[in-house]
């Protein structure tokens, strides 16, 4: 298999419709390079100030978390519906404690301009380097969103990532 590297916009379907079904990854590196993958279930892509952006939502409590703030990059992978069960894993387990991708036989692949790679397994990869970032706000929450999706007030961080790269498998 083969990447080809697309425009971000060919990738927007199959991209929402992978949030949809939970195929989602997003993967970081911490000081040591050591990348990790964590399965993501909220997010949205789109041009915002005349870039392309993928804008992510990590919880302070993730290990993720510091790795993005330490980077200031990520890489969002698409995987395909047979990774189903590697996307679960990789969010039910931490990255403080589990080499996902040795233990799910996963790939990193170097990035083109940013220091988290990709990952060859999924069919299709952006790479994103943080330009903006905010912390939800609960105030300016609806409460019955706080009382049903933040019972333990571990409001998310938005990341918004600059798309420098998008990629598609090829066969």
């Amino acid at each position: 298999m083969e990447k080809k590297i697309i425009d971000w916009t060919e990738a927007i379907d199959e991209t929402i419709k992978a949030f949809n079904e939970s195929r989602v990854l997003l993967v970081s590196v911490d000081k040591e390079n050591k990348p990790n993958p964590m399965a993501i279930g909220w997010g949205t892509i789109g041009p915002i100030w005349q870039k392309p952006v993928f804008i992510v939502l990590v919880r302070p409590t993730r290990y993720t978390f510091d790795l993005i703030n330490q980077s200031g990059d990520f890489t969002v992978n698409i995987a395909s519906e047979d990774l189903k069960k590697t996307v679960l894993y990789c969010g039910t387990v931490s990255g403080k404690e589990h080499d996902k991708f040795k233990e799910k036989d996963l790939t990193p692949i170097s990035s083109k301009y940013i220091q988290s790679p990709i990952i060859k397994e999924c069919i299709i990869n952006f790479e994103c380097k943080v330009i903006y970032k905010n912390d939800l706000i609960e105030t300016e929450i609806p409460s019955e969103i706080v009382s049903s999706l933040y019972p333990k007030r571990d409001f998310h961080r938005i990341f918004w990532g600059q798309i420098l790269c998008c990629y598609k498998n090829i066969l």
